[in-house]
């Protein structure tokens, strides 16, 4: 299954695009997830919410929903993965409000942390089995075939990242995908052009053919996330790919 959603919902500029103008902010959550199956949550990486505020979004949601959280910067950019023990079980425990609704948990390094194997192994250890983890480091030094190893034991997906383009290899490293899609083309900034789109679902159905696959928008500016997440899906449907519910109304699209 391919699960399609956005990096975050709480955008002014989605008013008018995938929230209509009756619809109090405070309500996006519920609207949004009628449409979505699935979104990432960007803003625990800024600050990790309370364990409170996980169970409200749980009981907010439909059942089936799936919350992918962000890793909180304490852990990748103030630790840079050092003594993970305490941030990664602090993270858990506040996340575990979420119940049945958690996803994967992604952990985005910085652009300067070099690879480090050792880190990243222990960092992944602490994590317990059956939780879905999916790395997106930012530093060439990381694609080595030691690194792709310690992926591979510890089940963790790397995570597809295109900004302008691929930025990171394509391995196969866990029984699940996960792709985030920062920013489309220079010439029409910052949407996905059909054929990029086209190319990356040609690669997770040759990848991921039997796994599920976590896909994430990050290119919010002016809603355009959403309307490429919309468009991806299409794409998806049309090539017999199954994929998970995507907003049938927008109130705003884009033409090529």
């Amino acid at each position: 299954m391919i699960l399609i959603g956005t990096s975050g919902w709480q955008y002014r500029d989605w008013r008018g695009v995938l929230y209509p103008p009756g619809v109090p902010q405070r309500r996006w959550l519920e609207y949004y997830a009628e449409r979505f199956a699935t979104v990432e949550l960007n803003n625990a990486f800024y600050r990790l919410p309370a364990r409170e505020t996980f169970a409200g979004w749980h009981d907010r949601t439909p059942a089936g929903f799936v919350v992918a959280v962000k890793a909180s910067r304490y852990l990748t950019h103030v630790r840079r993965l050092r003594e993970p023990a305490d941030p990664v079980a602090t993270l858990l425990s506040r996340a575990a409000g979420l119940g049945d609704r958690l996803g994967p948990v992604l952990l985005q390094l910085p652009p300067t942390l070099t690879a480090d194997p050792g880190l990243l192994s222990a960092t992944l250890d602490a994590f317990p089995a059956g939780q879905r983890v999916a790395v997106e480091p930012r530093h060439e030094s990381w694609w080595t075939p030691e690194v792709r190893a310690v992926l591979e034991r510890h089940g963790a997906a790397l995570c597809w990242a295109d900004r302008l383009g691929p930025v990171t290899p394509t391995w196969r490293t866990a029984g699940f995908g996960y792709l985030r899609l920062h920013e489309g083309s220079e010439d029409l900034w910052p949407r996905y052009p059909r054929a990029r789109l086209r190319r990356w679902l040609d690669l997770i159905a040759d990848t991921y053919a039997d796994a599920d696959t976590y896909v994430y928008f990050n290119n919010d500016p002016d809603g355009v996330a959403v309307a490429d997440a919309v468009t991806l899906a299409d794409l998806a449907r049309t090539a017999g790919l199954p994929v998970t519910r995507t907003p049938t109304d927008l109130i705003r699209t884009w033409g090529e």
